[in-house]
């Protein structure tokens, strides 16, 4: 090409395409292939689609790009998995009923730096468990605790879990180490538990049954700062993508949610309180943030006699004035479901306009604004869970089936797309006594089934390395 633009502005032009067109641009000439092998391009995009991840302990020697296209090439495959396409394994035995679990490694959570996932379990045997879901073993277990374990968190990044009892220990494990690396007693017991890995650290943060709020340091637990937040308990803790907001409220119906700037609780000032802001819209029993948006956030809540439920969309915004910080939440989208239809339990949500929640046996994908995009129908029987993250989403069913979508890019239709069902999770065809739950990476997918009410399996598949 004779007409040669200058770096500057070409980097500046590349900022705005996605991967595929920043790859046909690089075969151009040399000169756009040199523009577009752009470390700061590739991270942006890597941004863009994973959220807001902290990518530093994961990197390796990878470049943005190499790694850009390492994590779609698996969720490419994940995305056209066929049920045979799995390894299957199922750990039974004597495992008290399994509760709480999440992801201590794998990808998609330490972001491609290791080839196996490893999740973490709580049992009724008063234990947590880490396992090797490509093996289909346990690999650690915790000494017997004096009282059952009620909440887990995960760091993934820092190869960390968070337990909390019913007594209001709360307790730090590197999952390797018999003890845990620390002990803290709370006056209180725990509802809520959240983990975060922001630019200055780690912490965690705990909400009790008296409306507390305690942020922790981590790994040692000690104290940072105190919110009373509320008359009732602290139900819902939840860290926005990119750190700056924290969600807090309870599914008391005279509770008023509050969202924290994060800033003010890890750096508070003596003699003042953190910056929040109530939420108008009491009886909140989920929420969930955009993650890929800043500061959006989406709250499903029961109103009236009826109990009907509705969706509330908010845009937060913090405006610094001078040595002032003002906090602003512009309502953006709100719908109610109609009467006829069955109240939800789970929801979550996808780019930031749309939002996934089970009814019955269906799954329904929703505007921000109440427009129905999408229904699916791949179960006989009702959804008992549903998990959702920025790229996957898992149903389980009481008839002891699951199915996962993806999310599409950008938009793009099918908004979700329907990828694969399993049928009668584990070797045993007999019904589930409880409801089933599943979670997931880009390699593989994690299932509680409990046949007898003494004791569950976990079911675990992963996909040909």
């Amino acid at each position: 090409m004779e007409f040669h633009v200058p770096d500057v502005p070409l980097l500046k032009i590349f900022s705005f395409l996605d991967a595929f067109s920043l790859l046909q641009a690089s075969q151009v000439n040399r000169c756009w292939n040199s523009v577009a092998e752009n470390d700061q391009l590739w991270r942006n995009l890597c941004l863009r689609k994973w959220s807001f991840c902290n990518f530093s302990l994961c990197l390796g020697s990878q470049t943005w790009k190499q790694f850009f296209l390492k994590q779609t090439r698996l969720e490419y495959r994940m995305a056209s998995v066929k049920p045979e396409d799995f390894i299957f394994k199922e750990a039974s035995g004597n495992l008290g009923i399994l509760g709480p679990m999440a992801y201590l490694s794998g990808h998609g959570h330490t972001m491609g730096r290791q080839e196996k996932s490893v999740i973490c379990t709580v049992s009724s045997k008063h234990m947590l468990y880490a396992w090797d879901v490509q093996e289909g073993t346990m690999i650690w277990s915790s000494p017997v605790q004096q009282s059952s374990i009620v909440r887990l968190a995960t760091l993934p990044q820092l190869h960390l879990a968070f337990t909390a009892d019913l007594e209001g220990t709360v307790k730090v494990w590197n999952c390797q180490d018999e003890d845990a690396l620390a002990t803290l007693t709370m006056p209180r017991a725990c509802f809520s538990l959240e983990s975060c890995l922001t630019n200055d650290g780690p912490f965690l943060m705990v909400g009790n049954s008296e409306g507390d709020i305690y942020t922790l340091t981590v790994p040692e637990l000690r104290g940072i700062s105190k919110v009373s937040a509320f008359k009732y308990s602290v139900d819902l803790l939840h860290c926005s993508p990119d750190k700056k907001w924290i969600f807090a409220s309870g599914t008391h119906q005279n509770i008023l949610p509050v969202v924290f700037l994060t800033e003010s609780l890890l750096k508070p000032s003596e003699g003042k309180s953190p910056l929040s802001l109530s939420i108008p819209f009491p009886s909140c029993c989920r929420a969930c943030w955009a993650p890929r948006r800043t500061g959006r956030i989406t709250v499903m809540y029961r109103r009236g006699s009826f109990k009907k439920t509705g969706f509330t969309t908010f845009e937060l915004m913090a405006e610094r004035t001078g040595d002032r910080t003002d906090i602003q939440a512009h309502q953006i989208a709100t719908f109610l479901l109609p009467l006829h239809m069955e109240s939800p339990i789970w929801m979550g949500v996808g780019d930031g306009n749309m939002i996934v929640f089970e009814s019955g046996p269906s799954l329904f994908l929703f505007t921000i604004s109440g427009h129905l995009l999408q229904r699916f129908e791949d179960h006989q029987r009702t959804i008992g869970n549903l998990w959702v993250d920025s790229v996957h989403v898992l149903t389980t069913s009481m008839d002891d089936s699951l199915h996962l979508y993806m999310w599409e890019e950008e938009g793009r239709y099918p908004y979700l797309r329907s990828c694969c069902h399993l049928e009668h999770l584990g070797s045993d065809p007999a019904p589930s006594c409880y409801v089933s739950k599943a979670i997931c990476d880009d390699m593989s997918i994690v299932c509680v089934v409990s046949r007898i009410r003494e004791s569950s399996i976990l079911v675990m598949y992963s996909l040909h390395m």
